[in-house]
């Protein structure tokens, strides 16, 4: 993934269920045609406890902020231990290539890099 136009593509045609922290993250998506999204709107266990049931993978796209990485860290280990795989590489990807702290910031931020 070398640009976030590639970055956003494969995060659109993975089909994989995409976990953010609230509806602004949930809209900036969607605006990028990006769907399987779900919010944060429950407590984490019962939210883990719903994923594991429905799906065997699960994109983590919270926050890059310190509350982000908190529940980043307690969603993942939680997912893991019922058997759900956590995939990484999109957070990872906006980490490393970007300056975003927050996902509902992403519209702006693609905007401003055309």
């Amino acid at each position: 993934m070398n640009d976030l136009e590639d970055w956003l593509d494969k995060l659109k045609n993975s089909n994989k269920l995409i976990l953010v922290e609230g509806k602004k993250d949930k809209i900036a998506l969607e605006e990028f045609n990006i769907n399987n999204i779900i919010t944060i709107n429950k407590p984490i266990y019962q939210l883990v406890e719903e994923i594991s049931l429905i799906r065997k993978e699960c994109v983590l796209l919270l926050d890059l902020d310190k509350e982000g990485k908190k529940l980043y860290s307690e969603i993942k280990n939680g997912l893991q231990k019922n058997g759900v795989k956590v995939d990484s590489k999109f957070r990872e990807f906006l980490f490393k290539n970007t300056k975003l702290s927050h996902i509902e910031g992403l519209k702006n931020y693609v905007r401003r890099r055309i």
